[in-house]
């Protein structure tokens, strides 16, 4: 008899490099549940436990954590009690009995990534615009990259551009538009956590837009449109530039203090 349906398994060796899983783990990883994120833009909520925050040290001990009737885990300002449920790109992670919040995020080397932030800035999230249409009776809405949808936005708030949303409410607080000069964050392709300002955008009927991109070091790469997120207008919302900018080799070396330089007369 075929297989019916989405299998219900996944395996390490198939399982995202962005997981960071090691190769003598086992067999199977944890698939993540159906939520917000889509399967190769996530991770589940127990290996961050796991791997990120070392607050478990097997997968046992994740979920009695997070499965708690205490409600120990927050995603968004929501007690998540699933160890499998998805954690994707700019998600508020909130430690209920401690009260520490982190922001999900690349490196860049494509690896997840949690900054500590403050309760203030844990009190909203921003979000990628993926759709623009009209609903039944003509009703307005859009649609973001996290599974949200929000009816009567602001006219001038198009696909491409991010919003800023509070967490409480769900409604709208800003939205930055996508355009030159606007800060970025790279979530996917070769250059997956760099920032960096738009310098030009080059528009190819048929195909893919492509977005240049300058960093701080005023290295310009390229990239797809589909890889962009908008992280504010003049300046970005989020101020985690130290992780994510990409030093060559020499640059990476002076970072991590320098090379020892051998002295006179010390044996080899």
């Amino acid at each position: 008899m075929a297989k019916r349906g989405v299998y219900k398994h996944l395996k390490r060796i198939h399982a995202p490099k962005s997981w960071m899983l090691s190769k003598v783990g086992g067999i199977w990883a944890t698939k993540p549940s159906q939520g917000p994120h889509k399967l190769r833009e996530c991770i589940p909520l127990n290996y961050l436990l796991r791997h990120k925050l070392r607050l478990a040290l097997n997968g046992t001990e994740a979920k009695l954590i997070v499965k708690s009737k205490e409600g120990n885990i927050s995603i968004n300002g929501r007690v998540r009690t699933d160890p499998k449920f998805p954690v994707g790109i700019m998600d508020i992670v909130t430690i209920n009995k401690t009260g520490t919040n982190y922001r999900v995020n690349f490196d860049v080397k494509g690896r997840w990534r949690l900054v500590k932030i403050s309760k203030e800035d844990a009190k909203y999230k921003l979000c990628k615009v993926t759709r623009r249409s009209m609903g039944p009776k003509r009703i307005p809405f859009i649609t973001t990259a996290d599974g949200r949808t929000i009816r009567y936005p602001n006219p001038h708030i198009k696909e491409h551009d991010s919003v800023k949303i509070n967490i409480e409410t769900g409604e709208i607080i800003s939205y930055y538009k996508y355009k030159i000069g606007a800060p970025v964050l790279i979530v996917g392709g070769n250059n997956i956590g760099r920032v960096g300002v738009i310098e030009k955008i080059e528009k190819h009927p048929g195909s893919y837009e492509i977005v240049y991109i300058k960093d701080k070091e005023d290295k310009v790469f390229s990239t797809r449109l589909t890889n962009i997120f908008i992280t504010g207008d003049q300046k970005p919302e989020i101020t985690e530039e130290i992780y994510n900018t990409r030093y060559d080799i020499l640059q990476e070396r002076e970072r991590r203090g320098g090379r020892k330089e051998v002295k006179e007369g010390d044996s080899e």
